[in-house]
């Protein structure tokens, strides 16, 4: 999460390829014995983050934009997103479905590559380099909208994935975005809410051609009709 520019052997942009390219690869490796399970679930695990931006399919590793590293985290998220979505679609006939999770605000050292200064706007403080809030339990941070946020433990975060893993309420249900144990509310892309999913993270269209192209940086494919 928010690097510094980073890229892979293959020359992709760090965030993309770890956070979404690697899923992907994964889940066309188990395709088969998804298929044979005949009631299998994948959990993509996305973010708030995707609030930042949707994916850009002309220039997902910034070969020619300039980088920004919230902005790779967050197409990175709304990716996550939209592999689920597609996902499930194809899926459908062999008995998959898909979510993507927002597990909440969780303190972890996946802020590793945050400044000091960047985590205070959030109320996070390192300790012997250990990021910490003054209480996990009711520490709150103040959002990129500006609006308080609690803090989630990590047993609180795991709730929502667990949920989207093995709950029955979500039976015949998938191609959604979940958080706080369920299906989020889809709002506007200039909403100020902490909460609810954005359209381009949902978008059918948008979740076919980040398919198509994935098919293409990896070299992998799924063959839904077999």
């Amino acid at each position: 999460m928010a690097t510094p520019l980073m890229r892979d052997d293959r020359g992709y942009e760090l965030q993309f390829a770890s956070n979404h390219l690697g899923h992907f690869q994964l889940t066309a490796q188990l395709w088969e014995p998804l298929k044979k399970s005949r009631n299998a679930r994948v959990v993509a695990l996305s973010s708030r983050g995707h609030a930042r931006c949707g994916v850009d399919l002309n220039d997902p590793n910034f070969n020619k934009r300039a980088y920004d590293k919230r902005a790779a985290y967050g197409q990175s998220k709304s990716a996550n997103s939209l592999f689920a979505v597609e996902l499930d679609k194809r899926g459908q006939k062999h008995g998959i479905r898909a979510f993507a999770v927002h597990p909440g605000g969780i303190v972890t050292d996946l802020v590793r590559y945050m400044t000091d200064e960047e985590l205070s706007a959030f109320d996070i403080y390192r300790e012997n380099g250990v990021p910490k809030v003054p209480d996990v339990a009711t520490g709150w941070s103040t959002t990129t909208t500006g609006v308080p946020e609690r803090f989630k433990t990590v047993e609180e975060g795991a709730a929502t994935t667990i949920c989207a893993a093995v709950s029955p309420q979500l039976h015949g249900k998938g191609g959604v975005y979940c958080e706080d144990c369920d299906i989020a509310q889809l709002v506007p892309a200039d909403s100020a809410l902490n909460s609810g999913v954005r359209t381009w993270a949902v978008d059918e269209a948008a979740a076919e051609a980040l398919w198509i192209l994935s098919e293409k940086l990896t070299s992998v494919a799924i063959r839904a009709t077999a």
